[in-house]
């Protein structure tokens, strides 16, 4: 019987781990090739594994809430065939972005198999509980003890992660905000009598909220959960700015308003303001590439390919960003279709890990809740987002060859918010008016 590893597969560029949902098949069960064999969660989409070959399902290596890093083998498939060899799985293999721009592709180290649990392993498991059942990572232990965290004052430390786990976050921002005790504790000398546990100061916990019957608790998913760490994250990362300016696109409504009909009974699809507006950012990143950058520690990674990022509210009240890849390379319709497909696939749940990643640059629509403009943040590692406003009916004065008038027009903000360590007052400026340049200058006798 050849054996073949199943491991946990690199679901975006970002994405360092993955937590185990739930496992589809257990030991002794028969798989066919690209049967799902269980449910991981990442950092917005929860996906199934498939198998990558036919077989039996010899051992599986992680229980389910288990977070596992990415590449680590997570079960043994045992095939038909003489070889005793172990193979590696194709699930390793990074997939290349699909936008039409190959990259070299890193040779991957071969991926060790997990010894099986032995009885001082087991016991040591059991040890990474608290008293009170709670589990605790190796490396939040290690900082406890290295810190001088007593197991019942590591009992007491609230929890962000899945099922309230104490993260290395967690704990950290503990130790910030403890006082009245040194960071870490001498360790005793031979022959020095030991002495005696310092207990923390009565103000190092933080003082317990508390609420009348006026109150509901609601804890937060597990997709809020990410949506509030990544926000976070950005914002520490990213020094944001942001810059607004008000577009005419009395032009883009009256021609919506003339074709939508026609345009739905040709193609099938409904048309929105959106991918007439993501057309008009297109062209503008196409006039200025250094807005379609990342950045890599001290290194500026410009990108060839425009891969362009949606906000979608979500039902639940969450956020997911799918991604319109090779945006450049669509006409109006094929974003049409594309933003309408996007949207109504992440309403249902049913995005694929990779379409909400490799995206470049991204837009959010405010405008759909009444909102006239906003700051939205950046999603990393991306350094630009541009904010759509509602449209609504104004007063504005227009130049015509007889003078100026005042004339009611369909006016719209765009707000752009960009990171200020490698997009500058300069450059941000100027993307954001050229995009508006692109708007105002539609075609209101274009064809469909």
């Amino acid at each position: 019987m050849a054996r073949v590893e199943l491991v946990m597969p690199k679901m975006g560029e970002s994405i360092v781990e993955a937590t185990i949902l739930k496992w589809l098949k257990k030991p002794g069960d028969t798989v066919e090739v690209d049967e799902p064999v269980l449910e991981i969660a990442t950092d917005k989409v929860d996906s199934e594994v498939p198998s990558p070959v036919a077989g039996t399902i010899a051992e599986i290596l992680y229980k389910e809430e288990d977070v596992v890093e990415i590449g680590k083998v997570i079960a043994i498939i045992e095939t038909e065939g003489e070889s005793a060899a172990t193979e590696a799985s194709p699930a390793i293999a990074v997939t290349p972005p699909s936008n039409g721009h190959k990259k070299a592709a890193a040779p991957e180290p071969p991926v060790e198999t997990p010894a099986p649990v032995k009885p001082a392993a087991a016991a040591g498991a059991a040890a990474a509980r608290g008293s009170g059942g709670r589990f605790y990572s190796p490396l939040v232990r290690n900082i406890a003890k290295t810190e001088g965290i007593s197991p019942d004052e590591l009992d007491t430390i609230p929890g962000t992660g899945l099922n309230n786990r104490v993260t290395k976050a967690d704990i950290l921002q503990y130790l910030r905000q403890r006082t009245g005790r040194p960071a870490t504790q001498p360790a005793a000398q031979p022959g020095t009598p030991a002495a005696a546990p310092q207990m923390p100061a009565a103000s190092a916990a933080p003082a317990p909220n508390t609420f009348d019957g006026h109150v509901e608790i609601i804890e937060m998913d597990r997709m809020r959960k990410l949506i509030s760490k990544h926000m976070s994250e950005s914002w520490h990362t990213s020094p944001h700015v942001t810059s607004f300016i008000e577009v005419d696109v009395t032009d883009i409504v009256r021609w919506r308003e003339k074709n939508k009909q026609a345009f739905q009974a040709r193609y099938g699809e409904k048309i929105t303001y959106t991918p007439i507006f993501i057309e008009a950012v297109v062209k503008a990143i196409l006039d200025h590439p250094r807005i379609n950058i990342s950045v890599d520690g001290e290194k500026i990674i410009l990108k060839k390919y425009i891969n362009i990022g949606m906000a979608t509210a979500l039902p639940d009240g969450n956020l997911i960003v799918p991604v319109i890849k090779n945006a450049d390379q669509l006409s109006l319709v094929g974003l049409t279709k594309q933003v309408n497909d996007l949207a109504r696939r992440a309403r249902t749940g049913q995005l694929k890990p990779d379409e909400i990643q490799d995206g470049t640059f991204s837009v959010t629509n405010v405008g759909t809740f009444g909102n006239v403009m906003g700051t939205p943040i950046i999603p990393q590692p991306q350094v630009a987002i541009l904010a759509l406003g509602a449209i609504r009916k104004k007063p504005a004065v227009l130049e015509t060859t007889y003078g100026d008038v005042i004339a009611i027009r369909h006016m719209m903000f765009l707000s752009l918010s960009y990171d200020h360590r490698v997009v500058d007052g300069a450059l941000g400026g100027t993307v954001l008016n050229t995009i508006k340049k692109y708007m105002e200058a539609f075609d209101p006798n274009r064809g469909i």
